[in-house]
């Protein structure tokens, strides 16, 4: 990658269907172009996952959600002003294609709007350069605990041939916060699929009433 501009070889080298290990305010995560097939797929073997498992994308805020055909209505925008960005994936509909497996049966995918700053810009970058966006599933094969620290990302990469990149910014290191809590924002009333860094105590200002999966 280049020195003189590091976040746009790396939005490039995601557009051209390579694989990219970034830093989030958690773990490292994994990224590649969720408009592309072929880059999808290649996600998928490297890390082993299921061919039914939705994939979770990163954006940079709320209205580049919608610009990518992610609308946040109702619930789930009330709870993206409260949370984003931060430790929290919402489940919405898709009113756009994305590659086939991003999203799950229902045509919903998970969205995610991190506050660590390089996954911010990365997300920006990724839209000024044409593409994306950028997946956000966490860096480790199946059955593998997710990096956690550069030096983790780094080993897992690896040296093969379709490996991910490590994005070559000098002090990228994740954040360790504890993961974020997902919320199905596609039923009413919403469903906690998992429970993270958001607590119960902080939904109910938000969402007064909810399910859990």
């Amino acid at each position: 990658m280049s020195l003189a501009d590091p976040l746009g070889d790396a939005a490039r080298w995601v557009a051209a269907g390579g694989l990219l290990a970034y830093p989030t305010e958690t773990l490292w995560a994994l990224g590649a172009d969720a408009s592309s097939q072929v880059a999808v797929e290649r996600l998928r073997r490297w890390k082993g996952r299921a061919a039914d498992a939705s994939i979770s994308l990163l954006v940079a805020d709320a209205d580049q959600a919608e610009a990518l055909g992610l609308p946040l209505a109702g619930v789930a925008r009330r709870l993206a002003r409260a949370f984003w960005p931060g430790p929290l994936t919402l489940v919405v509909r898709a009113t756009t294609g994305f590659a086939e497996g991003i999203a799950n049966r229902e045509g919903a995918v998970g969205v995610r709007c991190s506050p660590h700053p390089l996954a911010g810009a990365l997300a920006r970058r990724m839209t000024r350069e044409g593409c994306g966006p950028l997946t956000a599933t966490s860096l480790n094969r199946a059955g593998a605990a997710p990096a956690a620290t550069w030096a983790q990302a780094r080993t897992e990469c690896g040296e093969e041939p379709d490996a991910p990149r490590l994005v070559d910014i000098d002090g990228a290191e994740a954040g360790g916060a504890a993961v974020s809590t997902v919320i199905d924002a596609t039923c009413e009333p919403p469903r906690v699929l998992r429970w993270g860094a958001i607590a119960a105590s902080e939904l109910k200002p938000v969402l007064g009433a909810w399910s859990e999966a």
